[in-house]
């Protein structure tokens, strides 16, 4: 029970942070550029209540962790963001989308500084909040690159529709509602087949993810002094 208690807490506390942070930094960026909507709805905010999503942030990763499975999956609830509110749509629209891979971006390496805070501490709780720092270095990392996947609704994907010229923006904007489709099937169905099937590992988003993943990771311990 107390191991379970462990894995489940610092797998948690991280996962709230990284995600109530990602929301609100969202929101807070579209209010300095011209759209107050989430400000208004309150979710500017750093209360985690208002951005859990009870099945996503909580129910199911909570399933796969208890499970054991071999990743975590969930989401938060969405920012709600009018686009045309900002004062330069396409620009701004850069702006907003990006601030919350950002964000976990500064939390990756603030985790990694705050590893030197390990050793000052008693043993008991050192262990624990050195666990909850490298899930929290790692989690954030994953979720900033993930997120920046350039496939809508991803951030990535509405950071591509503002950089891009229209005549390739608007196909890729009409993938907004599919897109969710889209990496279900990349995550779950095409490995899953892959693996039953074909007898074969093939996970087309842990190779996009790994190989940045691995880069941000040794940049985040080398300027936090740890390498």
């Amino acid at each position: 029970m107390g191991d379970l208690l462990f894995k489940v807490t610092i797998w948690l506390i991280p996962g709230i942070i990284a995600i109530t942070f990602h929301e609100a930094a969202h929101g807070f960026v579209a209010s300095k550029l011209g759209d107050d909507t989430a400000l208004r709805a309150g979710r500017v905010t750093f209360n985690p209540f208002r951005h859990i999503d009870p099945f996503g942030t909580l129910l199911l990763p909570g399933f796969l962790l208890l499970m054991r499975a071999p990743f975590l999956f969930g989401w938060a609830k969405p920012v709600p963001v009018n686009f045309f509110r900002l004062r330069n749509p396409k620009r701004d629209m850069v702006w907003v989308a990006a601030a919350g891979p950002g964000m976990n971006l500064l939390l990756a390496y603030g985790s990694a500084l705050l590893l030197h805070t390990v050793p000052e501490l008693p043993a008991f709780i050192g262990g624990w909040w050195k666990a909850n720092l490298l899930v929290s270095l790692q989690f954030n990392l994953i979720l900033a690159i993930f997120n920046m996947i350039p496939l809508p609704p991803l951030d990535g994907g509405r950071v591509a529709v503002g950089l891009l010229p229209r005549p390739l923006a608007r196909p890729l904007a009409r993938l907004e509602r599919t897109g969710l489709l889209i990496l279900i099937l990349a995550l779950f169905v095409v490995p899953f087949a892959a693996a039953t099937l074909l007898h074969i590992e093939f996970n087309p988003i842990a190779w996009l993810i790994g190989p940045p993943f691995n880069v941000l990771l040794g940049l985040c311990l080398q300027m936090a002094g740890l390498q």
